[in-house]
């Protein structure tokens, strides 16, 4: 059963702490919940959401500056497939690596509900840094490297990226359309793409046509992307004219 407001993780936790001999109050200096132990010098603070983000991450490292007991509360949503709901190992992680302890409350209808700790505040661990993946490193460098220009805009997302792959075949259409039907090495030798042979024949974007063995021509598709990415192209085009000194072409 979803709660509502976050006040209603209120009530399970007093409960739960009580019962570890805390005295707990409400509110304290904006504190959602405060308990002191008679056997513990720093007070136990509890910040409480709905959900876990990261309004309520910023507000436990703030309380940090007033306790080294402080705890992230959140609702467990059996019903509900988030994110979080998929990932606590994550964010238990996060919360150890900060010196968070993480509790989550979980809702029923017919029985109390279930407040479980999955990590302490004591729990800090230093974790190293993962390992890089030198064939994904690499992988990642090749495709900077291959690209001609800064072309996407970061954070994009359902865009078309113009991908060292697609540039490769921006230039086998280019120069199909210039040239009309050719042979692969022909358009090989005019666009200066090595590949473009493969290319062609995987013909992984439908914009070319084989029209006759070992000739090959440019679909309305290819057609079309030109005219799509044809700010790419020019710039290809004057980047080309600033190395020979000549104007670009028209």
């Amino acid at each position: 059963m979803a709660v509502q407001h976050e006040t209603e993780l209120y009530a399970p936790l007093k409960a739960f702490f009580e019962a570890r001999g805390y005295v707990i109050r409400g509110e304290v200096r904006h504190c959602d919940l405060v308990g002191i132990h008679p056997e513990q010098d720093d007070p136990l603070i509890v910040e409480m959401k709905k959900t876990f983000n990261l309004s309520l991450l910023l507000q436990g490292l703030e309380r940090q500056k007033l306790s080294s007991e402080v705890y992230l509360a959140v609702e467990r949503n059996r019903a509900k497939k988030g994110a979080h709901n998929q990932r606590w190992s994550e964010i238990s992680l996060l919360c150890r690596k900060l010196g968070l302890g993480l509790i989550t409350v979980t809702h029923y209808k017919t029985k109390s509900p279930f407040v479980e700790v999955l990590c302490s505040p004591g729990d800090k661990i230093i974790v190293p840094a993962p390992k890089v993946v030198k064939k994904r490193a690499a992988r990642l460098l090749h495709e900077f490297h291959e690209r001609s220009g800064d072309y996407n805009v970061g954070g994009s997302h359902g865009t078309k990226l113009v991908t060292a792959y697609r540039e490769r075949a921006l230039r086998v259409a280019s120069t199909l359309q210039a040239g009309d039907v050719m042979a692969p090495r022909e358009v090989r030798d005019i666009s200066g793409v090595g590949t473009a042979a493969a290319i062609l024949q995987r013909n992984y974007y439908g914009w070319f046509d084989r029209v006759a063995r070992g000739r090959y021509a440019l679909t309305p598709a290819g057609a079309k992307a030109l005219q799509q990415y044809a700010s790419v192209i020019e710039s290809w085009q004057f980047a080309a004219a600033a190395a020979t000194g000549e104007p670009p072409a028209k």
